[in-house]
């Protein structure tokens, strides 16, 4: 959700509205290769869980390199979903996990990527307020959160 993390992926990238799957909770359960856990939409039996995110247009030949950035084929497939704007459903293409270990947490620096493309949004902020709370840990590879830290608050 993150605008400059996702335009360093995919340059084109414009926002095209907000929304949310209906019956489907964000979890940061999908396993990574370094040892964190990474957001998943997953699909729920409750009528009244929402998982709110941002909807995106890229350029099609931008495409390839957002799957493998994203991690297609490892972990995460493609899927299409209807989303819920305030305005009508849309159909659009979500990256879903298919590998999961709900023991996973996320990083701090990939939890507040998450937390500042929500505030940077305007999603509700019951939502912005549930993700303050999701529990997150050291990155113990200095580098990497350096750099996606240098991202981050780079960025303000």
């Amino acid at each position: 959700m993150f605008e400059v993390r996702l335009r360093k992926r995919t340059p084109s990238a414009i926002c095209d509205g907000i929304g949310f799957l209906a019956q489907h909770r964000l979890t940061f359960d999908k396993v990574s290769s370094d040892g964190s856990g990474k957001c998943d939409a997953e699909s729920s039996k409750y009528e009244t869980d929402r998982a709110y995110g941002v909807l995106f247009r890229i350029r099609i030949e931008e495409e390839k390199a957002l799957d493998d950035a994203e991690g297609l084929g490892k972990g995460y497939k493609k899927a299409e979903v209807v989303v819920a704007t305030s305005s009508q459903e849309r159909r659009a293409v979500a990256y879903l996990a298919t590998k999961k270990e709900p023991s996973r947490v996320p990083y701090h620096w990939y939890k507040a990527f998450v937390l500042a493309g929500a505030v940077e949004h305007n999603l509700p902020n019951a939502y912005v307020e549930w993700l303050r709370s999701v529990p997150s840990k050291d990155d113990p590879d200095p580098d990497r959160r350096a750099e996606n830290e240098g991202l981050l608050f780079g960025s303000i």
